[in-house]
């Protein structure tokens, strides 16, 4: 009796979850975690961001060194992960970073200054791959190989599940990829999203839902070890 009411009270909630869904929750997780630090110390550096935009607009140099010094990691990082390719991450961070001095007279503080900054180097990175996408050197043979990303530990940067999700994430569309990253990765909230792409928030919640369907499917192939994914099915040169 007492063997019987156990066995049919067994909580749902530990009912084992496929190791896909774990892998994911645990980045995510993560990713989340560093989200809500980084939003606690963006909050004090909000007004001070503000000053030094007026001394930039104003041509202080120093104050622009500071700039590129709060953002060079994370516009770089972001932009590796959108082209999958560092070196042109760095040389588009650069020039990110050039249009922000030459252009900080046409920044209104009537969104946050990240968002701005985002918004040149998303509009920089599109560039590129819609280059890429003409010149024909984007197929599937030509994704980057896997590489290491940021994660709590070595053994989980070396699983397989994280080779297959920087494939896939290197393969996906322009405009599924730049919302799935800024959401997932760069813990931008879907209202900001929409002011950095430029694009309605309906169209910015349906692109990160496609996006992160479009992936999930591509994993559970990898998974199973069929990965023979289709271009058209990616990346159809849309942005």
């Amino acid at each position: 009796m007492g063997s019987e009411a156990v066995s049919g009270s067994f909580p749902t909630h530990f009912l084992p979850i496929h190791p896909l869904e774990f892998m994911l929750f645990f980045l995510l997780s993560f990713r989340k975690m560093q989200r809500l630090r980084k939003r606690k110390s963006l909050k004090t550096m909000n007004m001070d961001e503000q000053a030094l935009v007026l001394q930039i607009q104003a041509g202080d140099e120093d104050a622009f060194a500071k700039i590129v010094h709060i953002y060079k990691d994370k516009i770089v990082n972001y932009l590796y992960q959108v082209t999958g390719d560092y070196q042109k991450a760095v040389d588009l961070s650069q020039e990110t970073f050039l249009r922000v001095f030459f252009k900080a007279n046409k920044y209104r503080p009537i969104a946050p200054f990240s968002s701005w900054v985002y918004a040149i180097a998303s509009n920089l990175a599109k560039t590129e791959l819609k280059k890429r996408w003409r010149m024909g050197l984007v197929s599937l043979e030509d994704v980057p190989p896997a590489v290491e990303i940021s994660t709590p530990s070595k053994e989980a940067s070396d699983s397989g599940l994280v080779k297959n999700l920087r494939q896939a994430l290197d393969a996906l569309s322009p405009r599924y990829r730049i919302p799935v990253v800024l959401k997932d990765m760069e813990g931008y909230s879907q209202e900001e999203i929409a002011q950095i792409i430029k694009r309605p928030i309906g169209t910015v919640k349906a692109r990160i839902s496609r996006g992160r369907n479009i992936l999930k499917k591509q994993l559970e192939k990898a998974r199973t070890g069929n990965v023979a994914f289709q271009k058209k099915e990616i990346f159809d040169g849309r942005f």
